[in-house]
């Protein structure tokens, strides 16, 4: 066990470094990022580079070599000489030895090149998650998590992949075309300037097959962030869709979204083709124009068969670069695009993070006070909570009741810090849980949520996800004070029985529950049960009450309900009213009162005696 701790301690810690250094280079161009952050992992970079370096030059030695043995072939057939026969077969082994080299060579680049790229995708992934892990929930409130999947595959490859389909490839380029171009014009000027005639045209056409390539593809993005979206929603509301026999409508929202990126896919493509075509078309005039001048040399005696061979033989290797220039060109369109999205993804400030020099949260006496805390939502114009002022000692069970919208909820979020109060504060044993660290604070303070999630894997790991390390009798007895250990032990496979996506193997009621013994293994100081009864049985949250009690002894415990019969126990009930309290009191003090909390406990036991209508006021 120690072994598997200190393991997992070096891994976190090896992480922690690959995040951080992905927030390198805030304020530089996308593009050196990714170069600056690729470049990180030297050794395998290095070899990557010296190789193409290589691979370059032993390639551009073959036309010399091809041509030698052209001139050497001659020979031998006009005086059949056998030194001239034997320096052919020499010229030949040569040629085959640096084909053979090259060909090592680009074997290396392509592995190390593709090394870099997968070691990059690596750390970006884990750069990503993490910035997943810490934005605030206003943050999500905002973004759809579709749209957080394209960025997390489709613009995290588009960055990945530029190592070596982008830099690499643009070092191969300038060492063909530099030194190729210092062989040719050394060897003759007109052929040479003919030879490379080509490439202004190439460079010319890249530039405006970038630009038009980079905005395309911030659509194309977007379109396909729509496609996810549609899918993500379909796939999480399938049992909705089916039981409304929405399908073909379904279908058809699909089919729209997936059309949009099509089409735009299939403009992209005609971009790419027309240009790369052109590019090739100029190439094969270039070398039309060698062929015939060339060859009014040889005719001429100013020039040797092989010399020209050697010509030709280039802009043939040439060809190759050439037809992936377009591609090249695309990559740096598509890096720059996808590592703009990604970036300002992970440069965006956290909203909710440690305030310097905050310390752990230290319990003591396990009191929760809020003192007139105001809090609105990010870009709502209205406030959500108003001058709340309550107090909760450990032992004490509160109760929130009021209508939709009311605050309630917003009251459950903001013990965790989910979100910062906008006014006001709220302590824990007299520390402002603004000014502790936000991981201490948040094993003190559970919220069971109405909308239980449960991952896909047992149950046991479930109900220990807040602490793996809990001991099998521990979760157990969370599980019994949920009512939930009975059922599982029916079970084929007991606590080691996995539940479907999300718990769908459950029903809404187990899940819950399961929720429950999750908060319960904690044993934290402050219990948040956010309408997390409501698919329980009246019987079965009963038995729960009563089997938690012993948790809550020594402990603050809220209950958020809409049903009174889950909080008519409580120590103090607060009503809530347009984020207000309006009403405080036990239960029988407010019925005594006659007020809202009174008219709604008449509309729920004696629906049929009061005028609906009246109750809402």
């Amino acid at each position: 066990m120690a072994t598997l701790k200190a393991g997992r301690a070096r891994s976190r810690g090896d992480a922690r470094v690959h995040v951080a250094a992905v927030h390198d280079g805030v304020g530089r161009s996308p593009l050196i990022r990714i170069t600056l952050f690729s470049l990180r992992h030297y050794w395998q970079a290095s070899l990557a580079i010296g190789a193409t370096i290589i691979a370059a030059v032993l390639q551009l030695m073959i036309p010399r070599l091809l041509g030698h043995a052209v001139d050497q072939a001659q020979n031998v057939v006009s005086v059949a000489a056998d030194g001239a026969q034997q320096a052919l077969l020499w010229s030949a082994a040569t040629l085959l030895l640096v084909s053979v080299a090259r060909g090592f060579f680009t074997l290396v680049q392509n592995y190390y090149s593709e090394s870099v790229g997968h070691h990059v995708g690596y750390e970006l992934r884990l750069a990503f998650y993490d910035k997943v892990q810490r934005l605030s929930y206003s943050y999500h409130d905002r973004v759809h998590s579709g749209d957080l999947i394209t960025l997390g595959l489709l613009d995290l490859d588009g960055v990945r992949m530029f190592f070596s389909t982008g830099f690499v490839r643009t070092i191969l380029l300038t060492v063909l075309i530099g030194v190729g171009a210092y062989m040719l014009l050394t060897t003759d000027v007109v052929l040479g300037l003919l030879a490379l005639s080509f490439v202004p045209f190439v460079a010319w056409r890249s530039s405006v097959a970038q630009l038009l390539l980079r905005g395309t593809w911030i659509v194309l993005q977007e379109k396909l962030s729509v496609l996810t979206r549609v899918m993500e929603e379909n796939l999480g509301g399938i049992r909705v869709v089916r039981a409304f026999s929405s399908q073909t409508h379904e279908l058809g929202k699909f089919d729209t979204a997936s059309a949009a990126a099509l089409d735009l896919a299939h403009e992209r493509v005609m971009i790419r083709v027309k240009n790369t075509s052109m590019m090739t078309l100029s190439f094969f005039v270039a070398m039309g124009l060698v062929l015939w001048v060339g060859g009014q040399k040889v005719i001429a005696g100013e020039m040797t068969v092989g010399t020209l061979a050697s010509f030709l033989t280039f802009m043939t290797i040439l060809q190759m670069p050439v037809r992936q220039l377009g591609l090249m060109v695309n990559s740096f369109a598509r890096a720059d695009t996808c590592g703009q999205r990604f970036y300002s993804f992970i440069d965006q400030a956290e909203e909710i993070i440690d305030k310097p020099g905050a310390l752990p949260l230290e319990i003591t006496k396990g009191t929760l006070r809020f003192e007139d805390v105001h809090f609105t939502y990010p870009g709502a114009a209205h406030p959500t909570l108003t001058g709340v002022t309550f107090e909760g000692r450990a032992g004490q069970t509160i109760g929130i009741v009021g209508a939709p919208g009311s605050g309630k909820s917003t009251i459950a979020h903001l013990i965790p810090r989910f979100y910062d109060v906008t006014s006001g504060r709220i302590t824990l044993d007299g520390q402002d849980i603004s000014q502790v660290t936000l991981e201490s604070l948040r094993r003190q303070v559970a919220v069971v949520q109405q909308d239980s999630f449960l991952f896909t894997t047992t149950i046991e790991n479930n109900i220990a996800y807040g602490d793996p390390w809990a001991k099998e009798t521990k979760i157990e007895r969370a599980a019994e004070s949920a009512q939930l250990h009975n059922y599982i032990m029916g079970l084929p496979s007991d606590y080691d029985t996995v539940v479907g996506e999300r718990g769908v193997s459950l029903s809404g009621g187990q899940r819950q529950r399961l929720a429950i013994a999750r908060s319960l293994v904690l044993r934290p100081a402050v219990m948040v049960f956010d309408d997390s009864t409501a698919a329980i049985d009246a019987g079965t949250e009963h038995r729960i009450r009563s089997a938690i009690k012993a948790y809550a002894s020594d402990r603050v415990t809220i209950i958020i309900a809409h049903r009174l019969s889950s909080l008519m126990h409580a120590d103090l009930i607060l009503f809530l009213d347009d984020g207000k309290i309006v009403e405080r009191g036990s239960h029988a003090e407010l019925l005594a009162e006659g007020g809202r909390y009174r008219a709604l406990y008449d509309l729920q036991t004696r629906p049929t005696d009061i005028d609906i209508g009246e109750a809402a006021q």
